[in-house]
């Protein structure tokens, strides 16, 4: 009788065991399960960094090519190069660069090309050389471009024919400093350009010996990506070769495999499209579907073309995919998996509704920073799921932070404060051997500014997000807001007194005020000044437009400049910009003159009423 009754607790135990799970621990299944990816990651992470010769990116590009030289791996258009072509025309470019008389293996090169096949082959062709590759945003020109180009040190500009203007622009300071510059073109007739496709042409496709890249370790510097956070002139990341072999896992990590196609429409010169898209896809073994730029009228019907399992976004993806007109084949394709970051809850909920059951694998990380998260539980608006053992690999905390003052808020000790559970609080990450902070190149003064110290015990160290954070109960964390003058504009980050100072390098404006104000019917919040002009001068729209093209990229511009008599600050002499930011850029609250900028007239010309009513009505985009 006893056993019968033992039996009988033993069996409904068993059937009331998933129910009490789902009800108390909803998410303990999916915990055991990414759990299970962590320790697999680490296992092969581990295992790699105990090989001799020392095992890259590189060395798993050349596994795979190996393993499956057929297998289609970049499709561009019309265009379909196998692994095993990439690896021989990457030997032709690396072959090609050795022989000129001005490089030597090693040497920094910049790269200042959009998204085409020969940049991954000239990356490829880099990396077999033990090249650093500085990767330009192809967007900037002049004072910026050269900024950008100086920051990495680099030997030598490897640049797209397209771009041949841009690189002209700059050619003089080039030149003065020994700059070998190179264009992906059969011919060129500038003075002081070579031309280098012919010679990539005629060379030799034999392999490059290993002994080439002998002298690169874990902590060499594999690329330098710029950080859009600081527009006018950007900071270049630097990304070692372990970064680059831990960043090997982001898509395995998340279930994509060789099977799958991956459609790459992000930039190559950002973290997103370069370290997800092309490094992501080299350990996959997947094939990449490889388009020059984002074009939400096209996207599904490239996805349709081309069978394509996995997408990447970022939130002004996903908006502008669900801004399309509807069509009634919205559901029908094979995207399985989004991968990304930055999308809000609502546009979430209505992509997939629109679109059908593709899961959406939300992440926060930055290309610098030195802690991420996964929402590997799809739970919708969350950037990620907190838990014990990420917290020991990579410590980090949320501590209180003042917005008015901009600082942590400290205790009488002088230590930060962590925030409770539910409350808002700065991220921060202990910088440590397994999480290090490698900051950026020829910039040690931003590289500490991204320094926190005395955080919670004297003495220690961590690594200062900038982003603020919430944290709720079933530890589940949502980002918040950005700390300091920043916005985010077309996916960039842009910070307002770097873009400030630049407009008061120009001739005729004494103090600029920059801040990011809404647009209906957009993502994030777009560029606006308000500025002073210099005494005995006069505003002149012509002049301001040329100049903030010549420093500026496109969505760093200030779209609106609102002219002030005195600039407003506070008792502590900052800049005021509550007031500014709540009465926009409408002509009906503001008394001051206001002006837009015009890319048809070339400058900054009057707001009339009639064009801001356009605006907000969605008659006219920006």
């Amino acid at each position: 009788m006893l056993e019968m009754y033992l039996i009988s607790v033993i069996l409904a135990s068993i059937l009331v065991l998933p129910f009490a799970l789902k009800t108390f621990s909803p998410y303990l299944w999916m915990d055991i399960l990414y759990f299970r990816v962590l320790l697999r990651i680490l296992v092969t992470f581990v295992s790699r960094r105990r090989r001799r010769p020392l095992f890259f990116v590189l060395d798993r590009f050349l596994e795979q090519t190996a393993a499956h030289p057929d297998k289609l791996f970049i499709v561009f258009g019309s265009e379909r190069y196998s692994y095993a072509y990439t690896d021989t025309r990457s030997n032709q470019i690396a072959n090609a660069l050795q022989s000129h008389p001005r490089y030597k293996a090693g040497d920094t090169v910049a790269l200042f090309m959009g998204n085409e096949p020969a940049f991954m082959f000239t990356w490829l062709a880099l990396a077999k050389l033990g090249s650093p590759v500085a990767l330009l945003n192809h967007n900037i020109r002049t004072k910026c471009l050269l900024h950008c180009f100086n920051c990495c040190k680099s030997k030598v500009l490897i640049a797209a024919p397209e771009l041949q203007e841009a690189v002209k622009d700059v050619l003089p300071s080039l030149t003065e400093q020994g700059v070998v510059v190179l264009l992906m073109t059969k011919h060129c007739d500038t003075p002081g350009i070579e031309s280098f496709s012919d010679k990539v042409d005629e060379a030799s496709d034999t392999p490059l010996p290993r002994s080439l890249r002998s002298h690169i370790t874990f902590k060499s510097p594999a690329v330098y990506i710029y950080t859009s956070g600081t527009t006018g002139l950007p900071k270049a990341a630097v990304v070692n070769q372990n970064r680059l072999v831990t960043a090997l896992a982001v898509l395995s990590s998340n279930g994509v495999t060789a099977s799958d196609v991956i459609y790459l429409n992000l930039p190559l010169y950002h973290t997103a499209g370069f370290v997800i898209g092309f490094v992501g896809s080299i350990e996959t073994g997947s094939t990449i579907i490889l388009k020059r730029k984002f074009s939400a009228s096209q996207f599904w019907d490239d996805c349709r073309k081309n069978n394509v399992t996995i997408v990447q976004y970022i939130g002004e993806v996903m908006r502008y995919l669900c801004s399309t007109p509807k069509r009634e084949n919205d559901k029908d394709h094979k995207v399985r998996l989004a991968i990304g970051n930055g999308v809000r809850a609502e546009i979430w909920r209505e992509f997939l509704n629109r679109f059908g059951n593709i899961q959406i694998r939300e992440f926060y990380a930055s290309t610098e920073g030195n802690v991420g998260f996964v929402n590997y539980a799809g739970k919708i608006g969350a950037i990620g799921r907190v838990n014990f053992l990420h917290r020991k690999l990579f410590p980090y905390t949320l501590i209180k932070y003042d917005t008015e003052r901009d600082e942590p808020i400290r205790d009488a000790n002088g230590l930060c404060v962590v925030a409770p559970t539910g409350e808002t609080g700065l991220l921060v990450s202990k910088i440590t051997d397994i999480a290090p902070f490698v900051g950026y190149a020829q910039n040690e003064e931003h590289t500490e500014r991204k320094r926190l110290r005395n955080v919670l015990k004297k003495g220690d160290l961590y690594f200062n997000s900038g982003d603020l954070m919430r944290i709720d109960n079933d530890n589940f964390i949502y980002f918040q807001d950005r700390v300091g003058d920043t916005f985010r504009w077309k996916g960039e980050n842009v910070a307002t007194t770097e873009v400030g100072d630049i407009l008061t390098l120009s001739d005729c404006l004494k103090e600029a005020n920059v801040y990011g104000v809404q647009v209906p019917g957009h993502e994030g919040r777009i560029g606006m000044a308000a500025v002073t002009v210099k005494e005995g001068a006069q505003f002149d729209g012509s002049k301001i437009y040329n100049h903030v093209v010549s420093y500026l990229p496109s969505y760093a511009r200030p779209r609106f400049i609102r002219i002030q008599n005195v600039m407003e600050v506070t008792g502590t002499f900052k800049q005021m910009k509550m007031k500014l930011v709540e009465e926009s850029f409408n002509p009906g609250r503001i008394q001051d003159p206001l002006y837009i900028l015009d890319d048809r007239e070339k400058s900054y010309i009057p707001l009339a009423a009639q064009v801001y009513s356009s605006i907000i009505s969605g008659s006219i985009k920006l």
